[in-house]
This record gives structure tokens, C-alpha cells and sequence, in this order.
């Protein structure tokens, strides 16, 4: 009988002391994304006048301190990305079809069906979730995948996807499930105006900004010292950078509301429970919809996690505009980020639980440098030798 050989066997079993030798800041990443909330919450409630500061500060309607937490969050994890490996994405019909389904198809139906559950009573919370619905994910879910170990490039290829369905089908969708679809049921209806030119634009700044400063940053990089120095050099210095954003964005999203969070807690309540109901019901479903395929792990995790997730900063800026600052739909614009930054905590790492299957993808090394065992990114004249420590999930920004 046949033996598999030492290095298959550590690979498909994590050696037990990884987490323990994560950076500080990728360990206990829970607990920051906790803090961070609560300290969003803390100066929203107790700073006079910072909500209005905060919203002073904005170009063409975008706020600046958001738009540049989203800057910092998104750029090292787009610069990871391998360009040139975009084909092996875009030639698996499996991947372009499903989540355009999941994501313009089932998510605002199943979002729509839910506010009307949870909130038949309450209009303005309701049509605050409904748009939320609308707004699909091209942000934080970069961030997520990442700490799931999910496909890179897939992640770039669905974002630029969502990206451009978003210019196109924000409004009308807003219309038929606001307007047309209650009316069809007997339900009130509700009006959403707002410019495709308006949603361009939150989109340039919210992924075209990042992502051209990413793709840049890959080609010169390489260009100029090689592919092994990038990936192994200059992305892990970048990569902390990612989760710096993305608390200071979670700082800046909870202090816009902090006061209205904090005096009106029942109403939160209310309004996380179809938020939750919707990522978990989207998140699994995407999981189960990529494993029902055949997709990969990494691929399946990057379809679930662009299913459930959703653009807040695009949602609440359709709010603020419309319905303004201190309205209810703002309300559940923001209540939104408080149940996305929680929930992706228990779904970071779904590989522990859907072993053996995750177990048995090839070897990956950590997430910080970008690399993958076996690539080219060895430098001449060493050996890659696969190891237990090349297929444990990290966070961006971890080192090897």
C-alpha cells in the first residue's frame, strides 16, 4: 500500500501554532473591528458637531474621510491582485453567470421579501434596507476574501462586474422593487430618484481610484524590480495598510451615526435582524450554489462572500441624498456595516468547516506576499517546498 508522501499530509492538516504567530493586529482582528465600532459610536455620541464636520467634507456627494478609508482598504488587496491571470477567470462561464444571478437576481428579491417581513411597519427603515439590497458589494468584500482565502483575481473580475451593472441597473432596479413591484402586491409604494451619472461616480471613486493605483503599482513594480521582489518585498510592507483602512473607515461610518445608533436602539434591533437573516441566507446559499458547481474552494468563497455583501457607502449616499442625513433609510444605510463588519468574523474562515473538501485544494502560501506554492515567484536557484504553513488562511497584511 501506498503512502501519501510527508508534505500531502502537512498541507492538508494546518500546523496548530499558525494563529498564534499572526501579527497582533491580524489576530485579533475581531476584537479591533469591535473596538472600532465602538469608538465610532462613542464620538458620533459624545463629540458635538462631528456628524456635521464630517459631513461637510465631501466632493461631488462623496464624504472624503470615507472615500479615503476606502482608499487605504482597497489598495493593497487590488495591488495583490496577478493581472495577467484575469483570463483563467473571465473563460469560466460557471463564474460570470452565478453571481451575476446571485447578486442582480436573487439578492434584491430576497432583501425586498425580508424588509417586508421584519418592517411592515416601519416605511423608512424599510425602504432604507430595500436600497441596501440594490447596492451590491465592491468594497469591503476585497477585504473579506482575503481573510477567507478566496480567489484574488475572481474577486477583481466580480467587483468590476458588479461595478458596471451598478451604473446600469441601480435605478431601474430601485424603481420596479420601490414602485412597481409593491404595486403589483397592493403594498405601498415608495419614490427613488437618482442619477446613473450620480452612481458613476460613487463608483470611480469608490473602486476606479483604488483599483487603477493597484494595477499601476503591479506593473511598474514588477517592471522596474521583478515579480519576486514585489510580491515578497513590497506587498508585505503595503499590506497592513488594508486593515488600517478598513477601521478607520468603520470608525468614520459609525461616528456619522453614532447619536442616532446609541438613542434609538430598538429601531437597530429591528433592522439588523433581516440584515442578518440576508447574509446568512446569501452567504450560504452563494457557498452551497459554487460547491453545487464545481467551483474550487477559493473560487466558491469569493462567490459567496460578493453574494452577501453589500455597498453601504454607495446605499447610505443614495439615502443621505434623497431622504437626508437624519432619515430613517440613512439609519438603516449605517446599521448595515455594524452587521457585515460582525458577521464576516464567523465567516472568515469557512475552510475550518468544510474540510476535507477545502483541505484538498492546492497549497497557497500566506496572504500577505501574494504568492502561491510552486509559482515563479521563487527566486532563482531555491527550492519551493510546499509546507503546513502554505495553505493556513491569513489576513492581509500578516507575514510569512
Amino acid at each position: 500500500m501506498t503512502s501519501s508522501p510527508p508534505s500531502a499530509a502537512r498541507a492538508a492538516v494546518p500546523a496548530p501554532g499558525v494563529i498564534g504567530a499572526l501579527p497582533v493586529l491580524d489576530r485579533f482582528l475581531p476584537v479591533w473591528i469591535v473596538a472600532a465600532m465602538a469608538a465610532g459610536l462613542l464620538l458620533g455620541r459624545l463629540v458635538p458637531g462631528l456628524n456635521t464636520a464630517l459631513e461637510a467634507v465631501k466632493i461631488g456627494g462623496v464624504s472624503l474621510p470615507i472615500a479615503l478609508g476606502l482608499l487605504l482598504m482597497m489598495y493593497p488587496v487590488l495591488a495583490k491582485v496577478r493581472y495577467d491571470r484575469l483570463g483563467t477567470v473571465t473563460g469560466d462561464r460557471r463564474l460570470l453567470i452565478s453571481p451575476l444571478l446571485l447578486n442582480w437576481v436573487l439578492g434584491p428579491a430576497v432583501m425586498f421579501a425580508l424588509a417586508w417581513m421584519f418592517l411592515p411597519d416601519l416605511p423608512e427603515y424599510r425602504t432604507g434596507l430595500i436600497i441596501v439590497g440594490l447596492a451590491r458589494c465592491i468594497a469591503m468584500v476585497l477585504i473579506w476574501n482575503d481573510l477567507a482565502c478566496g480567489n484574488r483575481e475572481a474577486a477583481a473580475v466580480l467587483v468590476a462586474v458588479n461595478s458596471v451593472f451598478q451604473v446600469i441597473a441601480f435605478g431601474a432596479l430601485g424603481w420596479f422593487y420601490l414602485r412597481v413591484l409593491p404595486g403589483w402586491l397592493g403594498l405601498p409604494e415608495s419614490a427613488l430618484a437618482v442619477s446613473a451619472w450620480d452612481i458613476a461616480f460613487y463608483v470611480l471613486v469608490f473602486l476606479g481610484v483604488p483599483l487603477a493605483a493597484g494595477y499601476a503599482s503591479r506593473k511598474l513594480g514588477e517592471r522596474a524590480r521583478g515579480r519576486y521582489w514585489y510580491e515578497q518585498r513590497f506587498l508585505p510592507r503595503v499590506g497592513p495598510i488594508a486593515l488600517y483602512g478598513l477601521l478607520f473607515t468603520i470608525v468614520i461610518l459609525f461616528a456619522l451615526q453614532g447619536h442616532t445608533i446609541t438613542s434609538r436602539p430598538g429601531d437597530v434591533a429591528r433592522i439588523a435582524l433581516p440584515l442578518l437573516a440576508y447574509f446568512a441566507l446569501m452567504w450560504g446559499g452563494g457557498f452551497l450554489t459554487g460547491k453545487a458547481i464545481g467551483l474550487p474552494y477559493d473560487t466558491t468563497t469569493t462567490l459567496a462572500f460578493t453574494a452577501a455583501g453589500n455597498n453601504f457607502e454607495l446605499a447610505i449616499a443614495v439615502a443621505v441624498g434623497v431622504f437626508g442625513i437624519t432619515s430613517g433609510q440613512a439609519l438603516a444605510g449605517v446599521v448595515g456595516p455594524l452587521i457585515e463588519g460582525s458577521s464576516p468574523l464567523t465567516r472568515s474562515r469557512p475552510r475550518k468547516w468544510s474540510s476535507p473538501w477545502a483541505a484538498g485544494m492546492p497549497a497557497r502560501s500566506s496572504r500577505a506576499s501574494g504568492t502561491r506554492t510552486g509559482n515563479s515567484t521563487t527566486p532563482p536557484g531555491r527550492t519551493s517546498r510546499p509546507s503546513a504553513r502554505s495553505v493556513t488562511t491569513s489576513a492581509p497584511g500578516s507575514k510569512s
